[in-house]
């Protein structure tokens, strides 16, 4: 699939993998529909797109309301005309373990992580069977492949991305639109930073994990969204994005149970 003269809808298009996705795209030759729910992040990211010369439109949108998602193809095409590719990133975290995190958090996790990927799909996928050619990619995460203790609620939502996300493609195949799922490792962006802790957690010991995650989180946005991009011009159906996650899905692969044993900060929740 070559991006050039497409037109692709970005969910989480403010900061982080979504903001360096956008460029990329741009720089590609990609217009754009960016969504985001905060609007001065999203017309940051919508001037520096803009500078590649692409039409660029900018949708103040609370991917987890189903109405605001519903409403947002009628926008999208009334400014581009067409859509080829639909990229679900838009994602957030919490803090704490399961008996820690409520149940409306773990709610509110599972809506903007999960639901609204489905919605999202549900939204434009009429629009993507009309193209010659176009493409689903949604963003999951290393941990839609493994599970550290105290991310229950996370796991949970891209365990279900990944699943959606491969069951959709055997439905679509042979049709127009491919499916491609998304596994980032340890890319520097704010997620851990932004994630809402749990009102009865450690402050202190959550401060401490909070900057062991930090350690962990290198590679740079920008080169993450190289990887993703070149991904979706070969079609892939998966892209592993940093060294970190192909190591971690391998060992997932041969000790599916027992890979913890190993990597014993991942049972505890604590890393070395």
């Amino acid at each position: 699939m070559q991006v050039n003269d497409c037109v692709a809808v970005l969910t989480g298009a403010g900061s982080g993998i979504g903001r360096a996705l956008a460029l990329a795209l741009a720089e590609g030759g990609c217009h754009l529909a960016l969504a985001d729910l905060n609007a001065d992040a999203l017309a940051e990211t919508a001037k520096q797109a803009r500078q590649h010369g692409v039409e660029v439109s900018e949708h103040s949108l609370d991917v987890a309301s189903r109405t605001s998602v519903a409403a947002l193809p009628q926008a999208v095409m009334a400014k581009h005309g067409k859509v080829d590719l639909l990229i679900n990133n838009a994602g957030v975290a919490l803090g704490g373990t399961f008996d820690q995190v409520s149940i409306e958090d773990f709610d509110w996790l599972m809506a903007i992580n999960f639901d609204a990927v489905v919605c999202m799909t549900r939204a434009f996928l009429p629009l993507l069977k009309q193209r010659p050619a176009a493409r689903i990619v949604n963003i999951s995460s290393l941990f839609g492949f493994i599970t550290p203790a105290g991310q229950t609620a996370y796991c949970a939502s891209k365990f279900a991305v990944r699943g959606f996300s491969n069951a959709l493609r055997l439905e679509l195949h042979g049709g127009p639109v491919g499916v491609t799922v998304v596994h980032p490792g340890g890319v520097a962006t704010a997620i851990a930073t932004s994630a809402r802790p749990a009102e009865t957690v450690d402050k202190a010991e959550y401060a401490r994990q909070l900057e062991q995650a930090k350690k962990l989180l290198r590679m740079p946005p920008a080169k993450a969204a190289q990887i993703i991009l070149r991904g979706i011009e070969r079609n892939k159906p998966r892209v592993v994005v940093g060294n970190d996650a192909r190591i971690l899905s391998w060992l997932e692969r041969l000790m599916p149970v027992n890979y913890w044993r190993l990597l014993p900060g991942l049972a505890t929740g604590k890393t070395p």
